[in-house]
């Protein structure tokens, strides 16, 4: 079959949006200086009492991420279980962060941090079920 031209619409924004995940990570991990100096008092001590599983969590969801918009635009079936396993992961950290937190997220998030929260699960959602989508249409292989 022929790959429709949104898969490579698709793909590459995928691809930007999970990068910038990505940089986040290594930024907020690596204590990049210029990075965190914009975060609160409150968001470094809730980040520092992250316990190692939660870390592991977003790791994996960032890292599968972007793993799963390379496969996407290699047209890989396994895209599929990729983004569901970033689901997975980000869905586990969101829940521990939201409402298991010694420190809760939600007391250190502004406005806008709870919608763009709401809008990564969303996305994260979108992108499994677009793969989904195109594996079912046997544009995946």
């Amino acid at each position: 079959m022929k790959t429709p031209w949104h898969l490579w619409t698709v793909g590459g924004l995928t691809l930007a949006w999970n990068a910038m995940g990505a940089m986040d990570y290594v930024m907020t991990v690596s204590r990049n200086e210029n990075y965190i100096a914009n975060f609160t008092a409150e968001r470094l001590a809730f980040l520092e009492a992250f316990p190692t599983w939660t870390m592991a969590t977003w790791a994996l969801a960032v890292w599968l991420a972007v793993a799963g918009s390379l496969l996407l635009l290699l047209r890989s079936r396994f895209s599929v279980p990729v983004y569901l396993a970033a689901f997975i992961a980000m869905a586990a950290t969101s829940i521990r962060n939201l409402f298991f937190a010694e420190v809760s997220a939600v007391s250190t998030m502004t406005s806008f941090e709870m919608l763009f929260t709401v809008a990564i699960i969303a996305l994260a959602i979108a992108q499994w079920l677009y793969a989904r989508a195109m594996f079912k249409r046997d544009v995946l292989t």
